[in-house]
């Protein structure tokens, strides 16, 4: 059988420096402060980071004084989280599990979903198992937001691959289109100066910003706004992102 996509750790544990840049680091004090702002924020508010990665904007949010609880499946980037938490003096909450599968006792005041971490199931079945746990994961009145790449800005964006040189590895990648716009295929491949190298290659199921509204409108979210960017600019010919803030 073949693996699932996050099962490379080793792929991961390399991949986290070259997608987590610096630049990309740098802009997490402003997203966290335009989430905090928009659901109304308060120190001692829970928030539930559901696929926290390296916990970039996790840490930004624990240092404004919110109850953070991290969730992802990949160890390393877990790992990862909790170094940088301990050396911000910060505390996460850090619990490895797949989304598909995360359920939870504990309400919380928001939840977020970032940084294009939406997709990557077999089958679109398993994409709303996790929308659902995440709306069951919010309190009534509570908030959940996403960031990702929509079928709109992967087209817009589309390159069909790149090469450059970051964290000490020169990284190829190769992209192609699964069905109809259906999906978006990567292809990376990671050559070390050590002569080492690593490829993997996912699928991310690619939706339209309403297809994501109406999933969230069916998942027990009353409300859910489609935004251009964390400015909360219109989402038009002109988005960088697609950002969905929902209210339960």
């Amino acid at each position: 059988m073949s693996k699932e996509w996050f099962e490379n750790e080793s792929f991961w544990k390399n991949y986290g420096p070259i997608m987590f840049d610096a630049a990309h680091w740098a802009e997490a004090p402003g997203i966290a402060e335009a989430i905090i702002k928009i659901a109304g924020l308060a120190k001692g508010s829970s928030l539930l980071d559901a696929g926290c990665g390296p916990g970039r904007v996790a840490v930004e949010f624990a240092s404004r004084g919110i109850d953070v609880t991290g969730v992802d499946l990949i160890e390393c980037e877990l790992d990862a989280a909790k170094e940088t938490a301990d050396a911000e003096g910060v505390k996460l909450n850090l619990v490895k599990a797949d989304l598909r599968e995360f359920t939870t006792n504990k309400k919380f005041d928001i939840a977020v979903n970032l940084y294009n971490s939406f997709g990557y199931c077999d089958s679109i079945e398993d994409d709303m198992k996790i929308i659902r746990h995440i709306a069951d994961a919010v309190k009534d009145g509570g908030w959940f937001v996403m960031e990702c790449i929509s079928r709109e800005t992967a087209v817009k964006y589309f390159t069909e691959g790149e090469w450059f040189e970051r964290a000490g590895m020169t990284v190829l990648t190769e992209f192609s289109v699964e069905g109809a716009w259906e999906g978006l295929r990567s292809k990376w491949i990671l050559l070390g100066k050590d002569g080492g190298r690593i490829e993997h290659v996912f699928v991310q199921r690619l939706y339209s910003a309403i297809e994501l509204k109406r999933m969230f409108l069916a998942s027990g979210f009353s409300s859910a706004e489609i935004y251009g960017g964390f400015n909360f600019e219109p989402y038009n010919q002109h988005a960088s992102t697609m950002v969905i803030v929902a209210r339960k």
